[in-house]
């Protein structure tokens, strides 16, 4: 489906964005639904135009919006067509560190879960199978 986002460059950016660099303040400055501003990639986006039409929604937008979304926009996975409005949405480059929402070692891994310290999660229907187990043998 094609997108019908008319968003022109912001005031103060070049077409590549290449001229502007965006601090962290300056990012911060921008998280509300009047104004979205993005980092995703070490670059910035002005998302304001585009919250009404984002196919998830603009509170996800909001939720990302004054800090490093790069995770969240890989996360979800975005068509070619998300490439080409991003070209029209930059702002500039991002200057400094982006500050990730989590350390690598806090997050879920596959088979964990972050709130239960790691705990396996296989091990609840292994434990079923063992446990059906021992009951047909016992019955049997």
């Amino acid at each position: 489906m094609a997108s019908t986002l008319n968003v022109e460059s912001p005031i103060g950016a070049s077409s590549s964005g290449d001229d502007k660099r965006i601090t962290l303040d300056q990012l911060k400055e921008h998280t509300t639904r009047d104004s979205l501003w993005l980092l995703i990639h070490g670059k910035v986006y002005d998302v304001t135009k585009f919250r009404d039409e984002h196919p998830g929604g603009d509170e996800v937008l909001v939720e990302e919006a004054g800090h490093d979304a790069t995770e969240a926009f890989d996360d979800i996975g975005h068509s070619p067509e998300a490439d080409s409005i991003m070209e029209k949405i930059l702002i500039g480059e991002f200057k400094g560190e982006s500050k990730k929402k989590a350390a690598p070692a806090a997050r879920a891994t596959a088979g964990q879960t972050a709130s239960t310290g790691g705990f396996p999660i296989w091990v609840i229907p292994a434990g079923f199978a063992v446990v059906y187990l021992a009951w047909r043998v016992f019955v049997a």
